[in-house]
């Protein structure tokens, strides 16, 4: 039965339907799913730190090593998606996605019954990213395919998903945990993220016939200077700006001196103000100044708020921070995709092009908070390396968007890209 029903669902469309529709909705409905499919797996990924402060305050576990569970589950985000990209490409969306559906619920329900560190490595770690990475790609990629215009600001909505997910998440762990334990947390996580499943299932829909013939990898695209120069500019940026996300919990915790509580509140600021920061710059660069140049800032921004980090030392100020860099830094990340998706002009390669880039994204989420963690086990438990190193990741990556921009337009200081 269910092999009947993706069959059907998959040769639906046998022929070119035409230019994208850029709005209506069914076209809205597909950003919304999108929006619950990143709330479904980007949202469990940016609540990771509330598991950081957990394991290492309540089970004695080294910040690097607990980072590397995270970073794996990015790692599996990102760089499944060069094969799952591509199986939108040729027809397989509903075989890949259902599949990582349950392979993430799986994760999380393995995870409820770890007691040891390979345990939650494994399950949490690997199982969990990987079920996320087979759901990630697809769902933006068929979200693209659905708009022109607007296609910036539909992709802002559903990346956003992650500010949702990761205000929704850190809430039902801070709220449940002293109630029913750490098992039942992960179990009541498990469950709802079957129910949206269901329902992201059941309305998303592929708009483009299968191109069956495609490459898994289309090495054509990097022979395009500007797409192999972004390539490198995100893999910079996100080495970077992720360790804030893991560390602030901790920081707060180790540094300020506040409670597990109130460390879990700062995720929760930082996740909620990035809703409004994914979007609204997102609407200005359909409207006014194109995905790349809207992007550029935002790397430079989050480079000085965390030189800046460096000399917070009260909870207030670490508030503050927490405020502006979840609100900033969420201009990158609800553009990154977007700005991509712009570069590729046949969109019926779009789900292999996005996979490509988000590999490299995914080694660099992967080997970014561990070394973050490193840095703070050698400097003896302080920040300092730690907060030096990201923020310079970050204006590296940003000067190479300008290159980026540059290759694309020449030396030409009002171009809209």
């Amino acid at each position: 039965m269910i092999s009947k029903i993706l069959t059907t669902r998959t040769n639906a469309l046998t022929r070119d339907p035409g230019p994208p529709p850029d709005g209506g909705l069914k076209a809205w409905t597909q950003a919304c799913m999108g929006h619950l499919v990143v709330f479904n797996t980007w949202g469990v990924i940016t609540s990771f730190g509330v598991f950081q402060a957990y394991y290492t305050s309540e089970l004695g576990l080294a910040p690097s090593a607990v980072s590397w569970i995270g970073s794996v589950q990015t790692l599996g985000h990102f760089f499944v998606g060069a094969v799952s990209g591509r199986a939108l490409d040729a027809g397989y969306f509903y075989h890949v996605f259902i599949a990582g559906l349950l392979i993430e619920a799986f994760g999380v329900f393995m995870t409820s019954l770890c007691t040891q560190y390979w345990q939650l490595f494994l399950a949490q770690g690997v199982v969990t990213g990987v079920g996320c990475g087979m759901q990630f790609c697809p769902a933006v990629s068929l979200v693209t395919t659905y708009f022109q215009k607007n296609r910036i600001l539909a992709v802002a909505i559903v990346v956003s998903g992650s500010a949702t997910g990761g205000m929704i998440y850190p809430t039902i762990v801070r709220q449940l945990l002293p109630k029913i334990g750490f098992a039942w947390v992960l179990r009541v996580m498990g469950l709802i993220m079957v129910a949206i499943g269901c329902l992201t299932t059941a309305l998303l829909r592929p708009r483009l016939p299968p191109t069956k013939s495609g490459p898994l990898i289309d090495f054509s695209a990097f022979r395009e200077s500007t797409y192999s120069l972004y390539c490198v500019a995100v893999f910079l940026a996100i080495w970077g700006q992720f360790y804030v996300f893991y560390y602030v919990g901790p920081y707060a915790i180790d540094v300020i001196g506040a409670s597990y509580s109130t460390s879990v509140n700062m995720l929760l600021l930082m996740n909620g103000l990035g809703l409004f920061g994914r979007v609204i710059p997102a609407y200005f660069a359909d409207r006014n100044f194109g995905p790349l140049n809207t992007i550029i800032p935002f790397p430079f921004i989050g480079a000085i708020l965390i030189y800046c980090w460096a000399a917070v030392r009260t909870q207030a100020a670490l508030y503050a921070f927490a405020s502006l860099y979840g609100l900033l830094i969420a201009g990158f990340q609800g553009l990154f995709p977007g700005a991509l998706s712009s570069l590729t002009k046949d969109m019926s390669k779009a789900g292999a092009r996005m996979g490509m880039c988000f590999s490299f994204v995914g080694v660099a989420s992967l080997t970014g908070p561990p070394l973050a963690g490193a840095l703070i086990q050698a400097h003896g438990g302080n920040y300092l390396y730690a907060q030096m190193w990201s923020a310079s990741a970050l204006v590296a990556g940003g000067l190479v968007l300008i290159a980026a921009r540059i290759s694309s337009t020449g030396w030409v200081l009002v171009s809209r890209i």
